[in-house]
């Protein structure tokens, strides 16, 4: 398998789930600007979305999006238990995670990174950000995961986004429950081996 990949987009937590699940795999970083790969591939050719993360798997199949490519590496192992089984409640529970990640918090981080977002659009999206991130500080509260006692896909996730929030001076210290999340999940050796790979550790 290969990850396509930008160094600390939300590429990267597919790249935590695939350290975390001990799987076999490659990656190659992709400039999206100029939509080519480090190879010197036209990514565009190869992902019409033009954007990270994409894994390409050993068939040459593609699968894109985030949450979709994490739940697929979680089932790959089911003994890591990365994602609850198929068809359980535990498995849609996980799916709201995954959901409400990407639309509430991913998407609100990014008209920061958008040079054509007005200050009022920025504005807008950091009072999401902050009502959003309170809600995610309470559900943390008395556990050290999104889901309980085990890491998911899902926290892999909110790890990523989380992280994103330094680079807008957004404060968490005041959300104590996502803070020590943070810690707890920078912690895992797979993390680290993935931040390593990427040139952020």
């Amino acid at each position: 398998m290969k990850l396509f990949l930008k160094p600390g987009a939300c590429s990267l937590s597919p790249h935590i789930v695939l350290e975390e699940a001990g799987l076999a795999y490659e990656t190659e970083v992709v400039d999206l600007k100029t939509k080519v790969t480090a190879s010197g591939a036209d990514y565009a050719a190869l992902n019409p979305k033009g954007y990270v993360p994409a894994l390409q798997l050993d068939d040459g199949t593609l699968l894109t999006e985030g949450p979709a490519i994490v739940q697929y590496l979680a089932d790959l192992v089911p003994e890591k238990k990365l994602a609850p089984a198929n068809g359980t409640l535990a498995r849609y529970q996980l799916q709201s995670w995954l959901t409400f990640i990407g639309t509430e918090l991913h998407k609100n981080f990014s008209p920061f990174f958008n040079p054509a977002a007005t200050p009022e659009m920025k504005e807008m999206a950091r009072a999401n950000l902050q009502r959003r991130l309170a809600y995610t500080d309470t559900q943390l509260a008395g556990q050290p995961f999104l889901l309980g006692d085990h890491f998911s896909v899902a926290d892999a996730y909110l790890f990523v986004v989380l992280g994103w929030a330094k680079f807008i001076q957004l404060d968490l210290s005041g959300w104590t429950n996502l803070t020590a999340f943070l810690a707890r999940v920078a912690a895992r050796p797979a993390v680290q081996a993935a931040l390593k790979a990427e040139g952020l550790a």
